[in-house]
């Protein structure tokens, strides 16, 4: 699609998505992680496609609340390790550009000027999780689970989570969560803060749908403000290490320990 002549929304089928279902209905639109083959796991096209939707998302006026969420048994497990395998190891030019890609679906999701609203129907790890701490909200499924695995697979996860988790969940559990990469379950999740309900499967559409409508009764103008002041310690924390990790990760690709890190992990699948 050509770049628009003005900030106007359009029919979600003209901007030809292929690895996301987006969907409008108002006054709810619905961003779908759609590569359940591989667990939605996404590449740097999935990434612009996310950043193009928010941003037709926040031109659009009929829009009061936005859910992110993925398709078949997982919400998303972050980067696609075989992307990564084949375009970007040994290559920290090449991984900087694709680090831009996933820096720029994240700020235009957190600056969208709606509330959103993660709904986690699955497992949720790594970069996944990153997403989802990204939303205002999060609704879990609770046979769901989320996951760190950066330092099992050589690739600090800096982009939300060192920066977010010691905000939501505090220092020593944010440390729990990142160096010792273990599962942590919905209903942990919601009592420490990491999600705002974890709800039986069956149940999960519902608790999002009470969700949505209780969010699209609420001023728009004025939400969009409290969501300005609310974002301030999140901002905060990503403008001051986000390109900073850009950096360092590119060049980490071209290291030893990420490079037999991911090559163990793709012989394994």
């Amino acid at each position: 699609m050509t770049e628009p002549d003005r900030p106007a929304p359009v029919d979600p089928s003209e901007l030809g998505f292929e690895r996301i279902v987006y969907e409008k209905a108002p006054p709810r639109a619905t961003i779908t992680l759609n590569r359940p083959e591989i667990l939605n796991a996404f590449d740097f096209r999935m990434l612009r496609e996310i950043a193009r939707a928010c941003e037709d998302v926040s031109w659009d006026d009929s829009i009061r609340v936005v859910v992110l969420t993925g398709a078949g048994r997982a919400f998303s497990v972050g980067a696609d390790l075989k992307s990564w395998g084949d375009d970007y190891l040994g290559k920290p030019g090449e991984y900087w550009k694709w680090f831009g890609a996933f820096k720029d679906a994240h700020d235009r999701l957190r600056e969208i000027g709606k509330p959103t609203v993660a709904r986690i129907n699955g497992i949720c790890v790594g970069g996944g999780n990153e997403l989802q701490m990204a939303c205002d909200l999060a609704v879990m499924a609770d046979d769901a689970f989320i996951r760190h695995v950066g330092p099992e697979h050589g690739s600090v996860p800096a982009g939300g989570a060192t920066q977010w988790l010691p905000i939501l969940v505090g220092d020593r559990r944010a440390r729990e969560i990142v160096l010792l990469c273990e599962e942590v379950p919905a209903r942990k999740a919601e009592e420490w803060g990491l999600v705002n309900w974890a709800v039986p499967a069956g149940q999960l559409d519902a608790e999002v749908d009470r969700v949505v409508e209780s969010l699209a009764r609420k001023l728009p103008q004025t939400t969009r403000y409290a969501r300005q002041h609310l974002n301030f310690w999140r901002d905060f924390a990503w403008h001051q290490t986000i390109n900073h990790a850009r950096d360092w990760l590119a060049l980490s690709m071209a290291t030893e320990e990420p490079q037999e890190a991911i090559k163990k992990f793709l012989e394994k699948k």
